[in-house]
């Protein structure tokens, strides 16, 4: 899988997965942990969800410019990782009566991931200087490690909650998964040392995006600038719709699987978060198989143009949601079967493959390199405008029948691929 990429790439891989681990097993039970030990109403896990994943991808603005200027993209990836051991730490330690350290604990991991994350991305964006072709493909190989460590999560939640009765034991657990990162990304500084820009410059090297973007035409220069912002703008505006209804699966779609799909002893309601990222792990080989073979006869989709593909895929998504809702979801009764939700994780993954790791390629190949932290940051700025919202939306799950709920992101999908289609040319510009 790693043949033909940066040596490099396997540390991020390793690192990443690791940090996703911690990350995705509170997110199999967060919500979980706020209705059956905290005791919180629908309205206020809304608000603390779409808060927690709204500052989670709100902060990678701050960390983007702490990779680009202030502390380098390595050192900015360590401090992130050790705020969310902390926060880990302080989930681990509350209780119903003892609240001030769980909402402490939300607040640093929010932090931590959000200066963690952005840079991660941008490392492997650095890597490909020198082989840009396969840029698409390594971070599609980046987003594998994202969902090794995805799938793994809601598994270890549900052994300790089936064997151990213990939500805080997974809260160390994560904790750990953190402690594994750092280590794995400190032995892998020699390699990464020259994805990092402060690094690079305070050695006298030059970045080779640096020199292409000076052109000696400044009136050119400024124009070339302002349409990749533009160009960068318009797709993150239309995103925000996607994630919208994407973060629902810690939401309203784990609410669907504790009130209205039969429970097995085998299958929990923290256990149907596995699935997407395993369908991710089979499918991504095989989808970078098909780009491939299209690469070689010139016939390979644009980024944009896969992204579109993606929205088409997420609002196939939430169309059997709505069907699954009609045949007995509505009554919030445990009496679905299963295979409803497997098979809307399974659509949600397609989609998911086209626009996340797609979406965070087009920002490495269009943003001017002198911000490229920062315009990275606006990619998570869109996801945390958009999982912000998805807390707000998802308070409304219970004030009317579930299908209607289902049918509303649908509609805003169908608009977010319209809209996609109607900025194609101006998208596709430079995209190459």
């Amino acid at each position: 899988m790693f043949r033909n990429h940066p040596r490099s790439l396997m540390y991020i891989f390793l690192t990443e997965m690791w940090e996703r681990i911690g990350f995705y097993t509170l997110m199999a039970i967060l919500v979980l942990y706020m209705d059956q030990v905290l005791g919180w109403s629908d309205s206020s896990k809304g608000n603390w969800y779409g808060l927690f994943l709204g500052l989670c991808y709100l902060f990678p603005l701050i960390g983007g410019w702490l990779g680009d200027r202030v502390l380098g993209r390595l050192r900015t990836v360590r401090i992130g990782a050790v705020l969310m051991a902390l926060g880990y730490t302080g989930l681990a330690l509350s209780s119903i009566s003892q609240t001030v350290t769980f909402k402490l604990g939300l607040l640093l991991i929010a932090i931590g991931t959000g200066i963690f994350k952005v840079n991660m991305s941008v490392l492997v964006g650095n890597i490909y200087q020198d082989r840009p072709q396969l840029k698409d493909a390594g971070f599609n190989i980046f987003y594998m490690g994202v969902n090794v460590g995805a799938m793994l999560a809601p598994l270890i939640a549900t052994l300790n909650n089936a064997v151990f009765h213990s939500y805080h034991l997974s809260f160390w657990v994560s904790a750990f998964g953190l402690i594994l990162a750092l280590i794995i990304f400190h032995s892998g500084k020699r390699y990464l040392e020259p994805a990092d820009d402060l690094i690079s410059k305070k050695k006298g090297q030059n970045n080779p995006e640096d020199i292409q973007t000076s052109h000696p035409d400044e009136k050119e220069d400024k124009e070339n600038f302002r349409e990749r912002i533009i160009a960068l703008s318009i797709l993150f505006s239309i995103v925000i719709l996607f994630w919208l209804a994407f973060y629902q699966n810690g939401f309203a779609l784990t609410l669907f699987a504790a009130r209205s799909t039969v429970i097995l002893s085998w299958l929990r309601p923290e256990t149907y978060q596995f699935f997407e990222p395993f369908f991710i792990l089979v499918l991504t080989p095989l989808l970078l198989m098909v780009f491939s073979r299209l690469r070689g006869i010139g016939k390979e989709p644009s980024t944009p143009r896969k992204i579109f593909f993606g929205m088409i895929f997420m609002t196939g998504a939430m169309l059997i949601m709505v069907v699954a809702c009609l045949r007995g979801g509505n009554q919030d009764v445990n009496i679905v079967s299963p295979l409803w939700l497997i098979s809307t994780y399974f659509v949600v993954t397609i989609a998911e493959i086209l626009i996340s790791p797609m979406g965070l390629s087009f920002v490495s190949k269009v943003a001017p390199a002198r911000i490229r932290g920062l315009m990275m940051g606006g990619w998570y700025l869109a996801i945390s405008l958009g999982s912000y919202g998805s807390g707000l939306l998802g308070k409304l799950y219970s004030r009317f029948p579930h299908h209607q709920f289902f049918l509303i992101l649908a509609g805003l999908l169908s608009l977010a691929a319209i809209l996609v289609q109607l900025s194609m040319k101006k998208l596709e510009k430079y995209a190459r």
